[in-house]
């Protein structure tokens, strides 16, 4: 657990690693912010389309080799842009590392389900997710540091040299093998063409939606609210990060306050549900009324706890919806979600903030949230319906 979360924190760490040195990039090289954005939608493009196809790599050769290939493969592009310098191929760069961030909700999530007793899954997954918000909690302030100290090719260097060096760690760890994986990697040598046809089913894509759902509601807060509430709110730049920073932070332990939740039910879908329509409901007071900075800090933070509180149970849904032996595939295909809202989110908000309406930035996010419920309750719904007729036909 603790190497995969680490592997888990390195990835988010990869994922922030050229946002924060925008300022620094955009003189050393000589472009604007589109041509820099551009980087991102060609690292979440990427990330989409290989994210499915590497899940089932996974479930095919095994997560660790997987996991260890996309570490190095996302360090040593980070590690050339930082020295190579051109605007040309930071954007070779950045599809090798979109390449790269494909690897790790598929890998992470076949070692976890291989490892840990499912007793203790939902505490697992929390910490996974967990160590992911942490990655990105650090990596502003880290990559900013470095940047300063010995400019943008120093700061990315040294992150992607520290993702290479955990790769000596990930090949020699000794990973537990379920029964039940073992025989889903049987099945998987013995007829790919079955077990391809049955991750392909109504739940999973139904998760599929709920994630890039999800990513829609979630990516409006952590990267434009900033900028709607200095525009919208009256409140400073320094005030306003201040709200981001209580979102993100309590969203961190709301997680781990998750995981206990996700061990102790069943009824995940409901979990996931009622805490995010409680979001919903405050991030619609923040969308109408006139809050000042601490009123808005406390809001939006218990906001955040009750969205990071759904995550063990998102997860848990997941894994509930998997195929025997194919957790690989199934997180892989259900983690595109959020490579959809990560390349589609930012043009819809960043439209809505160009046209004066910085408010319905968090209105956009509340539509986004009660979609979410609906998705939810509907997956609830339907498992509800198919273990009625079980036990009829028993």
């Amino acid at each position: 657990m603790l190497l995969v979360s680490l592997a888990h924190l390195v990835s988010h760490v990869y994922i922030l690693a050229l946002p924060p040195l925008f300022p620094f990039l955009r003189d050393g090289l000589q472009v604007g912010f589109v041509e820099l954005g551009f980087a991102l939608t060609i690292f979440n493009v990427v990330s989409a389309v290989a994210q499915a196809p590497i899940g089932f790599l996974v479930d095919r050769i095994g997560a660790q080799r997987v996991l260890a290939a996309g570490l190095a493969l996302g360090g040593l592009a980070l590690l050339s842009i930082g020295l190579v310098g051109t605007y040309a191929w930071l954007l070779v760069g950045a599809a090798l590392a979109g390449l790269a961030n494909g690897v790790f909700h598929p890998a992470d999530y076949a070692l976890i389900s291989a490892g840990i007793p499912k007793a203790q899954l939902g505490r697992a997954f929390s910490l996974h997710t967990f160590a992911g918000y942490l990655g990105t909690a650090i990596a502003p302030a880290v990559l900013i540091g470095l940047a300063l100290l010995g400019g943008p090719g120093l700061a990315l260097c040294v992150v992607g040299l520290a993702g290479v060096l955990l790769v000596g760690f990930i090949l020699p760890m000794r990973v537990p093998t379920t029964q039940d994986q073992t025989s889903g990697q049987r099945s998987a040598a013995g007829s790919q063409g079955a077990t391809d046809r049955s991750v392909f089913t109504p739940a999973i894509i139904s998760l599929t939606i709920f994630f890039t759902l999800l990513s829609f509601s979630n990516g409006a807060i952590q990267n434009f609210s900033v900028a709607a509430l200095v525009s919208g709110y009256g409140v400073t730049l320094t005030q306003a990060n201040g709200v981001l920073t209580a979102f993100l932070m309590l969203s961190a332990f709301g997680v781990l306050v998750g995981g206990f939740l996700a061990d102790r039910t069943r009824r995940h879908g409901d979990v996931a549900a009622a805490a995010f329509a409680l979001t919903a409901l405050l991030t619609l007071l923040v969308a109408v009324a006139d809050l000042g900075a601490v009123t808005l800090t406390l809001v939006l933070g218990t906001a955040g706890f009750l969205s990071g509180v759904i995550a063990p149970s998102r997860d848990m849904m997941v894994q509930a919806a998997a195929p025997s032996g194919g957790s690989g595939r199934t997180f892989g295909i259900v983690s595109t979600g959020f490579n959809v809202g990560g390349a589609i989110g930012p043009l819809l908000f960043g439209w809505i903030l160009d046209h004066g309406a910085p408010r319905w930035v968090f209105g956009a996010a509340v539509g986004f949230m009660l979609l979410t419920v609906v998705v939810a309750l509907r997956d609830r719904w339907s498992a509800c319906g198919k273990n009625g007729a079980r036990v009829q036909a028993e």
